[in-house]
This record gives C-alpha cells, structure tokens and sequence, in this order.
C-alpha cells in the first residue's frame, strides 16, 4: 500500500504524551510523526470512525486510503495480540 501525501501540521501535546510518541516511535523504528498518524488512523477506526461508516459525507479517495490504512493498524495490533496471548 502507498503512503500517504502528508500535511504539515503544529500540534499541542502534554509533555507526557509526546514523551509516549518519542519512545513508542523509537522501539518501532519510525518518526513520531509517522507514529501519531498510524495511532490517529488507530484510534478513529477504534472509536467507529472511518471512511464507509458514514461519520464523513464524500470522503474521496484520500480518506478511503485513509480508511484501508486504518483497517490494515487493527489488523496489525490484533496479529499483535493474539502473538502476546499464546506466548502465555
């Protein structure tokens, strides 16, 4: 799957939050801002959000790869999960 065209955008974030992001990033190996927008992309679809739930009128094809994406971080983290629960 391709990546996304990214925004720059500023964000606040308390410090503990963003000391979180820096060492979760780290022990995945990938920027905190690629972090923050696969645990956004996370957290909407954990919440009932995403492109085909109709929370959005014309979502496009960016929100559609959004969405792809989004459903490809829930399959990861359950692949995560059930690894974690037959390791006992």
């Amino acid at each position: 799957m391709k990546d996304m065209a990214t925004r720059k955008v500023t964000l606040s974030l308390d410090a503990g939050a963003l000391e979180f992001a820096e060492r979760a990033a780290k022990a995945h190996g990938v920027s905190v801002s690629s972090w923050l927008s696969k645990a956004a992309r996370r957290e909407a679809v954990r919440t009932g959000y995403w492109a085909g739930s109709g929370a959005r009128a014309g979502g496009g094809e960016h929100t559609e790869h959004a969405a792809a994406l989004a459903r490809a971080d829930e399959q990861e983290v359950a692949t995560a999960l059930e690894r974690l629960r037959a390791q006992g």
